[in-house]
C-alpha cells in the first residue's frame, strides 16, 4: 500500500504548487521542511540558514523531517510530502560528509515511486527563502537522484506540464 509519497527534485521546480493542488484535492499534505526552517529563522534573526550555516540548516531539516514522518504515522491513506527526510539526509552529507544511510537508518521511511520534479529553468526563481541559483538547484537536483538510485527508490520524473496534469500524472502512477 502507498503510504508516505515524497516529492521532492529540483529547487523551484514546481513541487510546492503541486503540494498545494494534491491539498486542495482533500490529500494530507506535509510542507516542505526547509522553507518552515528558513522562515522561522529569518523572523527570530537565526543562522540555520542554507545560505549561512548549511550544516545546522541541514541537521535542523533532519530533525522536522522525522518528526514529520512521526506525526504522520496518524494519518490515514496516502501522505505527500514536500521534500522530507532524504533531501535533508543529502543536505547533511553534503554540509558535513555525514553518510546519507547513516543519517536516515535501516527503515524505508516512503513508498516507491518517489517523484522528482526535474530542472526546470523557465519555472526556476529566486526569492528571499530561496537565494541560490539554477545551478545551485541543478547540483542539489543531481545528488538527490543519485542517493535516491543508491538507496533503491524507484524514481518517476514529473513531466513539465500544469499542474493539474502533474497532479493526474501522480495519482496515475500511485494507482
Amino acid at each position: 500500500m502507498v503510504r508516505f509519497v515524497l516529492i521532492s527534485g529540483c529547487s523551484g521546480g514546481g513541487k510546492s504548487t503541486l503540494l498545494a493542488e494534491l491539498q486542495s484535492a482533500g490529500y494530507p499534505v506535509v510542507a516542505e521542511p526547509g522553507r518552515r526552517i528558513v522562515a522561522q529563522e529569518l523572523a527570530r534573526g537565526g543562522s540555520a540558514l542554507p545560505w549561512t550555516d548549511l550544516a545546522a540548516f541541514a541537521r535542523r531539516a533532519v530533525e522536522m523531517a522525522r518528526s514529520d514522518l512521526a506525526a504522520a504515522r496518524s494519518q490515514s491513506g496516502p501522505v505527500f510530502f514536500d521534500r522530507g527526510l532524504i533531501d535533508a539526509a543529502v543536505a547533511l552529507h553534503h554540509a558535513e560528509g555525514v553518510p546519507v544511510e547513516e543519517t536516515l537508518g535501516a527503515t524505508r521511511h516512503y513508498s516507491d515511486p518517489v517523484f522528482l520534479a526535474p530542472p526546470w529553468p523557465e519555472l526556476f526563481a529566486t526569492d528571499n527563502e530561496r537565494r541560490h541559483g539554477f545551478a545551485d538547484a541543478k547540483a542539489e537536483f543531481d545528488r538527490l537522484v543519485s542517493a535516491l538510485r543508491q538507496l533503491g527508490y524507484a524514481i518517476s520524473l514529473l513531466p513539465k506540464v500544469p499542474v493539474r496534469a502533474r497532479l493526474d500524472f501522480v495519482l496515475g502512477q500511485l494507482s
